[in-house]
């Protein structure tokens, strides 16, 4: 098994009521930002640093919680295009068409609300170089 990790974020998980629903809607968007999903028999999947678990799974405890934003990086704004189509084809609502944002200049990013109302959104911030892809965790 392998994992890759950035700096911040050691992960994020994602309580649903529905993890079919989502197992479907997060493997479309994130075929689109190039990012692998790992399915279990556990009653969660694994993208990265994102945990995406049905509330009777092992991993998940206590009430379902809130909503939650989470934004993914995309490599230019072809992918944030691509990414909001691919989530309303499979069972994202449209939060924000993609466009330039007033966050700070060549913000351009999509919004949609993922089949538990969780706020998802792509976004490019312009050009950038990065020093490595990602940590890499082998097992």
């Amino acid at each position: 098994m392998q994992l890759h990790r950035g700096r911040l974020i050691d992960h994020i998980q994602l309580v649903v009521r529905d993890l079919h629903a989502s197992e479907s809607f997060y493997k479309a968007v994130m075929t689109v930002l190039e990012i692998p999903v790992l399915s279990t028999d556990n009653g969660y999947f694994i993208a990265d640093e994102l945990t995406v678990a049905a509330a009777d799974s092992p991993t998940s405890t206590g009430e379902l919680t809130g909503r939650h934003h989470l934004a993914f990086q995309a490599k230019d704004r072809e992918t944030v295009d691509a990414f909001y189509r691919a989530a309303l084809a499979h069972g994202g609502r449209d939060n924000g068409a993609p466009g330039i944002r007033a966050y700070h200049p060549g913000y351009y990013a999509a919004f949609v609300l993922d089949p538990d109302g969780n706020n998802i959104e792509a976004v490019y911030q312009g050009e950038a170089t990065r020093n490595t892809p990602s940590v890499t965790i082998d097992f």
